[in-house]
């Protein structure tokens, strides 16, 4: 069983940078894939970014691309979402989420964290 806690979410001004990090247990290989989700009031959950643990490719939204950077660290078990150029519509609560497929694809994440809030002003 794999569990997920995010942490880093906070308040920060428009075109300022946050650094999420989410710390995963439970993991029995090196082969999987992370990603980030965020979700605001009354909109969908959307998609923002993933990465294949092994490789390190990765895949992120048209929304955030040149801005968010998605990294891990496997020693730690950690993933990271660097935020630079925030901007208000970046406001959201942000999950990490892990599946178990190495296959890059942005639907098969099957265990989240609980989320942290991310908060742009302007």
């Amino acid at each position: 069983q794999v569990q997920l806690v995010e942490s880093g979410g906070g308040l920060v001004q428009a075109g300022g940078s946050l650094r999420l990090s989410c710390v995963a247990s439970g993991l029995t290989s090196k082969w999987f894939t992370m990603g980030w989700f965020r979700r605001s009031p009354g909109k969908e959950r959307e998609f923002v970014a993933a990465i294949l643990w092994n490789a390190g490719t990765t895949d992120y939204a048209n929304s955030v691309k040149g801005r968010f950077t998605i990294s891990r660290d496997s020693a730690k078990n950690a993933l990271y979402l660097q935020m630079n150029s925030l901007k208000p519509e970046d406001t959201a609560v942000y999950y990490c989420a892990y599946q178990r497929s190495p296959t890059m694809n942005r639907t098969g994440f099957s265990s989240w964290g609980q989320g942290t809030q991310v908060t742009v002003s302007s």
